[in-house]
């Protein structure tokens, strides 16, 4: 790998992530966190398995985060499992597939304690997709062509989990 490779794609001001947060405030905490858990389950944690399939982590914050939406479990029982899918991101320096997948992952199961972090599976799920889709070695232009075509996909895909008029939207403060 020749060239240092970005560690989010997309941008706030990306269309699909504007379209993503307004909708995102439309819905519950429960509605966004499932969202995210399922569509990382989907599309994010079979990446990082394919680069390190002896890593339960990730797979693990996300049936901690399927066991807290399930009410089976409080936020404190689900936390240490979400923190070690972060501690696998950071131990995955090196391997921009896998560190993106993870944190991809990570972000979706820390949906669960704040629904801003949905937006991080975005941003780090674009860049572990174009990497994977396009290696590493690709022209940033090819990548940020690919972040885009994720963006609309995860759109696309939480407007069909979308809840219409959903009673008790989620506050959301962006900080960005």
């Amino acid at each position: 790998m020749a060239k240092t490779l970005r560690k989010t794609l997309l941008s706030v001001d990306s269309p699909s992530i504007v379209a993503l947060m307004r909708l995102m405030e439309t819905q519950s905490k429960a509605t966004v966190a499932a969202w995210a858990v399922a569509y990382a389950q989907d599309h994010y944690l079979p990446l990082y398995d394919a680069a390190r399939p002896a890593d339960p982590r990730p797979a693990a914050a996300l049936a901690a985060a399927r066991r807290w939406l399930a009410g089976d479990v409080k936020l404190p029982q689900a936390k240490p499992a979400i923190l070690a899918c972060h501690q696998a991101a950071r131990e995955a320096e090196g391997d921009p597939i896998a560190q993106a997948a993870a944190r991809a992952v990570g972000q979706a199961a820390s949906s669960i304690h704040a629904p801003t972090h949905a937006l991080g599976l975005a941003f780090y799920g674009a860049a572990a997709v174009a990497y994977a889709t396009a290696g590493l070695a690709a022209d940033a232009t090819v990548y940020a062509a690919i972040a885009a075509e994720e963006g609309a996909r995860l759109l696309a895909s939480l407007q069909e989990a979308a809840v219409p008029n959903e009673p008790h939207p989620a506050r959301f403060n962006w900080n960005c």
